[in-house]
């Protein structure tokens, strides 16, 4: 092809028609799978289960387009076997050597779709990152992110929000991540999780009524979420053999220096924890306060002073004394 009598190497007629057919079909495959996605989501539009279902079908139509758009490249541009060997040897020298991370990230895609790792919606910690899973593409998973309690501030990344509730940042991790680093899952299979409450008393305290005070600040506000999770806790008992079904709101005792703690141990949801523990230790604390019983703190004892004595060694010259504080 020329173009004001310059001739362009490599663009004729035949490739003309090529890049024209690779536009059109992107865009036909494009469409239709705008189309498919319009009529799932009205479809679904009102069913409970239509977050799962939009994502099931996204990552489907997805996985499936870029299917149908590789075999038609290649159909259309190397239709002579020798020329597709020929191209096929280079685009895999090149990809690895140069796209490691962006072949490893979509084989960890793979990997989460095949091994059913997490899907959008549920809550887990990847690459570091604690959160909520908002996007799940070939390349990258989008999360986002929520703070963690005090017991755990010292974590890396640290965090400004003292609690399992969204800091405001969206944070994006690539898929390779998961052959690198463990993702820990808050919700598949059993969308609870259990909690501590520690509450440290003086040993001169009446212990059997701060316990008694402690299981009915707890068992008022889980009780529900205890009878809720019951199913779910028998079905991991008989697939896994994880004994589970006797974990009920339970006190237990720890010696301290200072002070006698007392930690009980209950099931939460995955979400809305912080709401749930801020109304226990308001109950907790009213109580506590009828019973005239006292949290305990760190304190120290002064058992005693030691005598110190003076002894003169001779008289001051005072002349001397003014002398030198002149000078």
């Amino acid at each position: 092809m020329e173009v004001f009598g310059i001739k362009l190497v490599g663009i004729n007629y035949e490739n003309g028609q090529k890049v024209l057919l690779t536009i059109f079909t992107i865009f036909i495959v494009v469409a239709f799978k705008k189309l498919i996605t319009f009529a799932i989501w009205k479809v679904y539009s009102r069913s409970q289960k239509r977050q799962s279902v939009r994502f099931w079908s996204r990552q489907a139509l997805n996985l499936l387009s870029a299917i149908v758009i590789v075999l038609m490249f290649l159909s259309i541009w190397f239709d002579n076997p020798t020329r597709l060997a020929t191209g096929l040897g280079l685009v895999t020298a090149g990809l690895a050597f140069a796209l490691q991370k962006v072949v490893t990230s979509f084989a960890g895609y793979l990997m989460i779709m095949r091994g059913n790792t997490f899907s959008v919606g549920e809550r887990i910690t990847m690459g570091g990152i604690r959160g909520d899973v908002i996007e799940l593409n070939f390349l990258q998973t989008t999360i986002m992110e929520m703070g963690q309690p005090p017991a755990v501030q010292g974590a890396d990344p640290a965090m400004w929000i003292k609690g399992r509730q969204f800091t405001g940042r969206i944070v994006t991790v690539t898929n390779d991540k998961i052959f690198e680093n463990p993702v820990f899952n808050y919700t598949r299979g059993f969308p609870f999780i259990w909690e501590e409450i520690n509450l440290p008393i003086k040993y001169n305290a009446d212990r059997r009524i701060a316990e008694t005070i402690l299981l009915e600040s707890v068992n008022k506000h889980v009780k529900v979420v205890h009878q809720k999770s019951k199913p779910l806790r028998e079905d991991l008992d008989r697939k896994y053999g994880v004994k589970t079904s006797d974990m009920i709101p339970k006190v237990f005792y720890r010696l301290t220096d200072n002070w006698l703690e007392l930690s009980v141990r209950f099931i939460v949801s995955e979400h809305g924890i912080r709401d749930i523990k801020d109304k226990i230790l308001r109950d907790l604390l009213e109580k506590l306060e009828s019973n005239n019983i006292e949290i305990a703190s760190t304190t120290i004892e002064v058992v005693g002073i030691p005598k110190v004595e003076f002894a003169s060694f001779g008289m001051i010259d005072k002349k001397n004394v003014q002398k030198d504080a002149r000078q």
